[in-house]
């Protein structure tokens, strides 16, 4: 299948060959720390028939790893993908016992050992080696046995599953080993804010999603959503041009002066100094001018919404990247694909945010109801984001792969600008 991109943005080195993926379709899990600070990500493989992680069997793990890793490493470059933030990564029994085979990030790269990985000796000698070469390991969803106990010795994380049981006892005897404390699969904040009074470090799942959180955590200046929905429809209906779009932008005063100290960075290395909106957007151009601005206004809503940020941009970016022309455009792709996901984003329900836009009515059947070509598009990438890919062929499933990782470079390197901002 040919992916359709109407991007114009450059992808210079990722479309060259490599070993293919199949019908693995790659995602990556944010990790944030007490803060709520995105500092991490898991990067995730899985079984696109199954939509379990890594549910491939024991003697395709290392094949299916591999794949991964090259990509994601070797053709791509990890900093590209997830700028300075730290990226876990699986790694299967057959690997651990194979560190010549890992990446050589060992400042970045956090290594897996899976929860059905135990700790006989070659393993355990295997995962000493691996931490002399300054790799940190994390034992993923670990549960203390006699047969993991001797992994706590070359263990650096510890990652407690939250659905489980909760041994306390034994999280006592990690905090006293000096391990850190990474809690998986967190479903709601009050359990965030008990587990980081516990001394839990790291946090993974999507409680920072849920609308009571937004509700505690979201900054004040921003809390007009429906203020907020308007402008991000103004910014992308085509007939709006320059002189509306600097109107808009300028009757937010926070947003003006992060868009000049943007503008005015070394980055673009401008001849003069930049002033007014109006010269952003000649020197800049409508397209990153307005991306920029939607990116700022969400990210300025508050931390919850921030760790949200990437997985949005990325979703519109897909979208955008796969739209046929017949389908209202690429602009609208993108639209569709970021307010497909403001619900969550500003944590109010996305029917109420969408009722005053002044949208197409395809565009929010598309939204609202995943109708028509544009709503089809979208419910294809929500689909490949969860892996609910069966009966798709491997070469449509490496499409989405491909298009997936584009679009994830494209969005680190976005929300690179605004953190520098």
């Amino acid at each position: 299948m040919t992916a359709y991109s109407t991007s114009d943005r450059s992808d210079s080195g990722l479309m060259q060959e490599s070993l293919p993926l199949q019908n693995y379709c790659i995602a990556m899990q944010p990790i944030c720390d007490g803060d709520l600070k995105h500092v991490g990500d898991e990067l995730l493989y899985r079984d696109s028939a199954t939509a379990t992680f890594a549910n491939v069997a024991d003697d395709q793990a290392v094949v299916a790893t591999a794949r991964v890793y090259h990509i994601a490493f070797y053709e791509i470059g990890i900093e590209r993908l997830v700028g300075k933030r730290r990226m876990f990564v699986n790694a299967p029994r057959d690997m651990l016992l194979k560190p010549e085979l890992l990446p050589s990030n060992p400042d970045q790269l956090v290594i897996e050992v899976l929860e059905d990985v135990a700790g006989d000796p070659e393993v355990v000698e295997s995962l000493r080696r691996i931490r002399s070469r300054g790799f940190d390991v994390a034992l993923d969803d670990f549960v203390l046995t006699p047969e993991t106990e001797p992994l706590l010795e070359v263990a650096t994380i510890v990652k407690v599953d939250m659905l489980q049981p909760f041994d306390e006892p034994a999280v006592a005897r990690y905090k006293r080993m000096g391990l850190r404390l990474m809690a998986e699969k967190v479903e709601d904040f009050d359990s965030f804010e008990r587990l980081r009074a516990m001394g839990f470090e790291l946090f993974q799942g999507y409680f920072y999603a849920r609308p009571e959180t937004q509700k505690t955590l979201s900054n004040t200046r921003n809390n007009n959503h429906a203020a907020l929905m308007r402008l991000v429809s103004a910014l992308y209906r085509c007939n709006t041009d320059f002189k509306e779009i600097e109107r808009i932008i300028a009757q937010d005063a926070a947003l003006t002066f992060l868009l000049l100290k943007y503008a005015n960075s070394a980055r673009f290395h401008y001849r003069g100094k930049i002033e007014t909106i109006f010269q952003v957007l000649l020197a800049l151009g409508l397209k990153p001018v307005r991306n920029m601005a939607i990116t700022m206004l969400i990210a300025n809503n508050g931390p919850a919404s921030k760790l949200l940020l990437s997985r949005a941009l990325t979703r519109a970016d897909m979208c955008e990247r796969l739209a046929k022309p017949s389908m209202l455009g690429a602009e609208s792709a993108f639209l569709a694909g970021l307010l497909s996901m403001m619900g969550p984003l500003l944590g109010k329900p996305l029917p109420e945010l969408m009722k005053d836009l002044s949208l197409s009515a395809d565009l929010i059947d598309a939204v609202l109801t995943r109708g028509g070509p544009l709503g089809v598009l979208l419910k294809d990438v929500e689909a490949f984001e969860n892996a609910n890919t069966a009966g798709w062929t491997p070469e449509r499933v490496e499409t989405f792969n491909r298009t997936w990782m584009k679009s994830q470079v494209w969005t680190t390197e976005i929300l690179s600008m605004v953190d520098a901002v």
